[in-house]
């Protein structure tokens, strides 16, 4: 309770802006596979890749700190492969989310939900489900200079059993994005 407090007498002493375009922020390109003990239960049965280029939209929503740390609403988009089994497959998602950049320690935390199209959804022992699977995400990323970033990114993909009996598949990637 004292935290939910000290959160909202910290968005009262702050500076709040509603008004911002939105903007396009971030370019990109991320890559990355899953590893057998490193996902949700219960795992997957194949081993997967997936490979993208993402666009990071800035909607109009943001708050700002007095020392310079921005909270925000943020689109991310991306269209690429998805691989397992030997077998490739197309993946387009959208999802929305929050993004907050801490500037005097080079970082921006991300996470969000949303939804992804898959051209593909049965790689070899493992069905995923159908073409429509839920999306959550979490990502640290570090401000190098040059506008340019690298983060890490965990990225579940999931039918929540909307098809019936699946599983879903859990990425940890890498990612270069380049910010205007």
């Amino acid at each position: 309770m004292r935290m939910l407090l000290a959160f909202f007498l910290a968005l009262l002493c702050s500076e709040t802006s509603w008004a911002k375009d939105v903007e396009l922020v971030a370019l990109g390109v991320r890559g990355g596979m899953n590893f057998q003990h490193a996902g949700l239960p219960p795992g997957e049965r194949e081993d997967f890749e997936q490979f993208d280029v993402f666009a990071i939209m800035g909607l109009p929503w943001e708050w700002e700190s007095p020392s310079g740390g921005e909270l925000r609403w943020q689109l991310r988009g991306s269209a690429g492969a998805l691989r397992g089994a030997g077998d490739t497959g197309f993946i387009a998602t959208l999802t929305p989310g929050l993004a907050l950049r801490i500037p005097r320690w080079r970082l921006i935390l991300d996470a969000g939900v949303g939804g992804a199209l898959i051209s593909k959804w049965e790689f070899g022992r493992q069905n995923i489900g159908g073409p429509f699977q839920f999306i959550a995400h979490g990502g640290v990323g570090v401000e190098l200079g040059w506008n340019m970033v690298v983060g890490y990114r965990f990225h579940h993909m999931s039918d929540a059993t909307i098809y019936g009996k699946s599983r879903g598949v859990d990425f940890h990637m890498l990612e270069v994005s380049y910010y205007f």
